[in-house]
């Protein structure tokens, strides 16, 4: 592709983005169902204008980065903390149920061969963090005690993600199980969690040393994402998500990250304040890019909507995937039902994660059409329908 045809390409997707998220939010519906809607229109299941390429692949995944590190930032380290054992639950139990019984349903209800009903299994597993985050985020909900359950399960179930990801591929390449590799890669990850926040703190404390004596303008945004994207990158190199180095930064920076053995790194409030003000419209360029190519990479065209068994196969796997992540969250006590089920329904969307898994399974010969076809509807519905129940049932949480 051309320079002067990236640039209509990306003009294209930033403003139908912004129109439609706008038009969204003006019906009362979230708007990044808007940014969705946009990449699904601009792609090949409506126009078919633009295809996902690499450079929108780097781009979507700088926005969700971003994303994760404004989570980071201002998320309540104390209470993310407290939270813990409940998003443990909540995570393991939305991996192991949806794991579970859609393998049990594919391999012995559906008949599929083993390889196949892993895939589909692992597919059902993956809850999209950035989905839930901006929904929380659009309805100003983002810090209530449900919201710090839900980041950081979504957190853990995207780490559980890639290594189950890391298993299965394994296993469909060599018919065996590898736990020798699937182990070191999350060890690996492990060892990133425990030793990358203090990294980032100790960075932080340089960062601030410095502000303030810069004789060059912009010190703030390029030493930010410098970090940002330096973690991102270590984060990658451990086989972990991207998107848990950027966490780690943000959570970092927060006033209320505090380790235990240096109170003298805490975060400057001056310092935190020039990083929201310049930060904020970098991020807000970014993550519409992320969920538009979310929407690019739903090809409707794909689907049988003819097919009898595409549409008993395909509500079977939907309603599986709705209830195995929204009973998930009743594994934990809460003060009322109503905060579970808005923990369940948070866990729900799958987006760009169930994407990864159905399209490693299909590049490598491992998924056949229709069933590739069947987890992009499932896909779909579970990305599109949460944040509409979210929106509407989400008036707080019981105290």
């Amino acid at each position: 592709m051309e320079a002067h045809d990236f640039f209509l390409v990306l003009f294209l997707i930033l403003i139908v983005a912004r129109i439609l998220g706008e038009a969204f939010a003006r019906m009362r519906i979230p708007s990044v169902l808007g940014e969705l809607f946009a990449g699904i229109i601009l792609g090949s299941s409506v126009l078919g204008i633009i295809e996902p390429n690499e450079i929108l692949k780097i781009l979507a995944e700088i926005g969700i980065i971003l994303l994760l590190f404004e989570v980071g930032i201002e998320t309540d380290f104390t209470r993310l903390k407290d939270a813990g054992s409940k998003s443990l639950a909540v995570a393991l139990l939305g991996v192991v149920l949806p794991f579970s019984f859609g393998l049990l349903s594919a391999y012995y209800v559906f008949g599929l061969a083993f390889d196949i009903s892993l895939f589909v299994g692992g597919t059902l597993t993956a809850t999209s963090i950035g989905i839930t985050l901006r929904v929380l985020r659009d309805i100003h909900m983002e810090n209530t005690n449900i919201a710090q359950i839900v980041i950081g399960a979504a957190v853990i179930d995207d780490i559980i993600g890639i290594i189950l990801l890391v298993f299965i591929y394994d296993f469909s390449i060599s018919h065996e199980a590898n736990f020798t590799h699937t182990l070191s890669v999350a060890g690996m990850v492990l060892m990133f969690l425990v030793l990358a926040p203090i990294l980032a703190k100790t960075l932080s404390y340089l960062i601030h040393k410095f502000h303030g004596n810069d004789l060059v303008p912009g010190y703030i945004p390029s030493i930010i994402i410098s970090l940002i994207l330096f973690f991102a990158y270590l984060s990658h190199l451990v086989g972990a998500p991207a998107i848990l180095g950027s966490f780690a930064a943000g959570i970092a920076l927060s006033r209320r990250f505090f380790l235990p053995f240096g109170a003298f790194l805490n975060t400057n409030e001056l310092l935190l304040d020039d990083v929201r003000k310049n930060m904020t419209p970098i991020i807000q360029i970014f993550t519409p890019i992320f969920f538009v190519m979310v929407g690019l990479s739903m090809d409707l065209r794909v689907i049988d909507f003819s097919s009898s068994s595409f549409w008993v196969m395909s509500l079977s796997f939907v309603s599986l995937a709705f209830i195995t992540k929204f009973l998930g969250a009743f594994f934990i006590i809460q003060k009322c039902a109503r905060n579970n089920a808005l923990i369940g329904i948070s866990m729900i969307p799958r987006g760009e994660v169930g994407l990864i898994f159905a399209e490693m399974g299909r590049v490598n010969n491992i998924l056949p059409n229709d069933i590739y076809a069947m987890l992009i509807f499932v896909i779909i519905i579970t990305t599109v329908v949460p944040p509409f129940l979210l929106k509407r049932y989400f008036k707080g949480e019981c105290v």
